[in-house]
């Protein structure tokens, strides 16, 4: 047996063939604009599906399942995209659409629970039950698994927990709400964080660690950080605090056996994985009482969402 997975950005589209292990035996993609009619587009996912199986000498006969993580709302029983902003796709019935150049069974859910899966299943959550995995790039993912099922609200709509409330009336999210998670704890958010820092400190290595790169990202409050600068510092321990504390509502809802953090932030590595837990055993609800919630960084990186969505036929099929 052979499952596809599908991973659907708003300027590319990935895909790999697996085995029925969860070997991950080829992948490709292909790039997209969201301008595009989703016929198009969904087109492009089936002629990708065709090709990396013709690469890996797999016959279309033998492909069991396809999966698809999609960013958005989605509704996994109906196989509707409910609307999806960053490829400008609403209502669109993508299960049928794509069964029109295909005919095998597809399974679709949201990127980020897709990843969860991914790496619940095959990443550094393997073996646990219950996983919260958080994903801090542009916007703050999470995707959440209880008991070894994806929690995913009424119509596929939850499980949105980078747009919980941390701080009332605080900085405006894209979503229109102020306070929101994702506003203090994504990537995009740190960027802001350092550059309002590095304009009220035009001494502080951060303008050094910009000009190297050529632009502020979220690695340039760290490297600066590391250079013993006091001012990078300060944006740092902000950062982490606003990271662990949705960490901790997170944990204080669900109580898995761990969060997983994946996204570009994920690459500083243990030393931030520890400092979170640090924070997540000290403020959760009942702190040493309750079952310890262990933070790790998630393994599979670009690559959770394709084995997320190839889990997704799995588990179905199985």
């Amino acid at each position: 047996m052979y499952y596809i997975g599908i991973d659907v950005g708003g300027m590319s589209i990935k895909a790999g063939i697996f085995d029925e292990k969860g070997k991950l035996l080829l992948k490709d993609s292909v790039r997209t604009l969201p301008e595009r009619h989703y016929s198009e587009i969904v087109a492009d996912m089936a002629e990708l599906t065709k090709r990396i199986a013709e690469k890996a000498g797999v016959g279309t006969d033998e492909i069991t399942g396809v999966g698809m993580g999609i960013p958005g709302t989605i509704n996994s029983k109906t196989g509707m995209i409910t609307y999806a902003n960053n490829i400008n796709f609403e209502k669109v019935p993508v299960v049928k659409e794509f069964q029109k150049h295909l005919d095998v069974p597809v399974y679709i859910n949201n990127d980020a629970n897709a990843a969860a899966l991914g790496e619940a299943e095959f990443g550094s959550g393997n073996g646990s039950k219950d996983v919260v995995f958080v994903t801090l790039g542009t916007g703050v993912g999470t995707g959440i698994i209880t008991d070894g099922v994806l929690l995913e609200g009424k119509c596929g709509a939850g499980a949105e927990g980078g747009h919980m409330t941390i701080r009332m009336g605080g900085e405006k999210c894209t979503c229109g709400k102020r306070g929101c998670w994702e506003a203090y704890a994504s990537a995009s958010a740190l960027m802001r964080q350092t550059k309002k820092a590095m304009k009220a400190d035009p001494s502080s290595l951060m303008h050094e660690e910009a000009a190297k790169e050529g632009k502020i990202s979220g690695r340039t409050a760290f490297n600066a950080m590391r250079r013993g600068d006091r001012t990078a510092k300060r944006v740092t321990d902000n950062y982490i605090k606003y990271v662990a504390e949705g960490i901790i509502n997170m944990v204080n809802l669900f109580r898995p056996d761990c969060v997983l953090i994946g996204g570009g932030i994920s690459n500083e590595g243990d030393w931030l994985m520890a400092k979170i837990q640090r924070r997540v055993n000290r403020f959760s609800f009942g702190g040493h009482r309750n079952p310890k919630v262990y933070v790790r960084k998630a393994v599979l990186g670009n690559d959770a969402g394709m084995y997320g969505a190839a889990a997704l036929a799995m588990k179905k099929i199985r």
